[in-house]
């Protein structure tokens, strides 16, 4: 990797962290505080726990003289690093009333004056496997702004009245009409190439052939996948893979997650900014893989293999989108008019029909850090693109994010695909 001045690492650094304490603003202490299901964090424990990544892999090996702030943050604030030790049950998250916000906020600092102790001179230029570490660390607290955003969604929609956490922003157009966009089969190289930052799962660049295939030039809106409600999608059982009807029934699905019918027939949508009527131009987000896989085969059509999207991302001009702006609410917006695949970064992560794997020859890192994506192979589906809530420049054409196929709470819709 490329090393830059430590000045530069420092300005990256405070940069992250100031945009967290940015998006927190707006919240109460007693808002920080609440877990509303397992997948949840409390936003408390976001931000104690971004500031932990940064103190047990930086400043405790790194930084002479560094005195740890409380030695029982490592195992509260701990997420899944099995070598670093033991940790706090997730689903237990929201059962730690202490250390207070105050003294979150204060481990913040403290980690934020030893890391300007350890960047302000040559760390950067002597250690050159440092700015690696840095930047994944960088990367990290940014996809914990996005989870503490998606999870505080979760915790007001359980507010009897919704509050707002954030201003709303404007979202008054319309949609274009959905075309395709066609692609050659051949093989094709995939992977991250080049010198900038990726995550491990991105690696190594490998071939592999491809069918030939259309791609929808944008996602699928509100409106459309109102038509599938209102045409029996969640009352077909054809339309489902088995594990997502049995998910269906269980779980009583009729709707995406935070859509709520009213009394005329109407749909609200709970937003960020609180509860609103549905945009039907906007696209349709916070649906599991089960609800995209059933919206693409009512619809004569299917979910794109992750390869197919990279493919036809690498046309698209970049990663340019719509992407999270700390001072309005977080929340996908109907897409732009314009030649080709419109949307395929930002505003909402699309599922593909791709699970999660490993890529050929891959390895995870050495250390704890290895233990960042690779142990995560399995059972779970690949999303592509970026959201609303998703920090700008975070993602790239290569960037593989993933959940299990029954998770709604992230900001996750669908683009269709189909053969040709």
């Amino acid at each position: 990797m490329t090393q830059v001045l430590d000045d530069t690492v420092l300005t990256l650094y405070s940069g992250v962290r100031e945009r967290s304490q940015a998006l927190v603003v707006t919240l109460s202490a007693e808002d920080m505080c609440v877990q509303t299901m397992p997948d949840v964090s409390p936003t408390k424990w976001h931000l104690a726990h971004t500031t932990w990544f940064w103190e047990r892999f930086l400043l405790l090996p790194e930084l002479e003289g560094y005195v740890e702030f409380n030695k029982e943050f490592n195992y509260l604030f701990n997420s899944y690093y099995e070598r670093v030790g033991a940790r706090h049950p997730r689903p237990e998250r929201g059962f730690l009333t202490r250390p207070s916000l105050d003294e979150v906020m204060a481990y913040r600092a403290h980690v934020d004056a030893g890391m300007r102790s350890l960047l302000v001179g040559d760390y950067v230029a002597r250690n050159p496997d440092a700015e690696a570490l840095i930047r994944l660390g960088i990367a990290h607290e940014e996809q914990h702004q996005e989870l503490l955003l998606t999870d505080i969604k979760h915790v007001l929609s359980r507010h009897p009245f919704g509050p707002a956490a954030y201003p709303a922003g404007n979202t008054s157009v319309s949609a274009p009409a959905l075309g395709w966009v066609e692609f050659d089969g051949g093989q094709y190289s995939f992977g991250h190439v080049g010198d900038g930052f990726a995550f491990d799962n991105e690696s190594p660049v490998h071939e592999a052939l491809l069918t030939p295939f259309a791609l929808a030039t944008r996602a699928v809106t509100n409106a459309e996948y109102q038509a599938f409600i209102d045409d029996g999608g969640y009352r077909t059982a054809t339309l489902w893979l088995s594990d997502g009807w049995g998910t269906v029934l269980g779980e009583g699905w009729q709707a995406p997650l935070y859509w709520r019918r009213q009394e005329d027939g109407s749909w609200n949508e709970f937003t960020l900014a609180g509860e609103a009527p549905l945009n039907p131009h906007a696209p349709v987000t916070h649906i599991s893989f089960y609800e995209a896989a059933a919206f693409a085969e009512w619809a004569g059509a299917r979910l794109p293999e992750e390869r197919e999207w990279e493919l036809a991302a690498r046309t698209a001009g970049g990663a340019q989108g719509r992407f999270m702006d700390p001072a309005i609410a977080a929340h996908p917006a109907p897409a732009s008019a314009g030649e080709g695949l419109v949307q395929m970064f930002g505003d909402v992560w699309e599922w593909t029909r791709s699970a999660y794997s490993p890529y050929p020859r891959y390895r995870p890192a050495a250390g704890a850090v290895g233990e960042y994506n690779g142990k995560f192979m399995s059972g779970q589906l690949v999303l592509r693109g970026g959201s609303c809530a998703t920090a700008p420049g975070h993602v790239r054409a290569s960037y593989r994010n993933f959940f299990p196929p029954d998770a709604r709470w992230q900001f996750s819709g669908l683009r269709l695909a189909k053969d040709i």
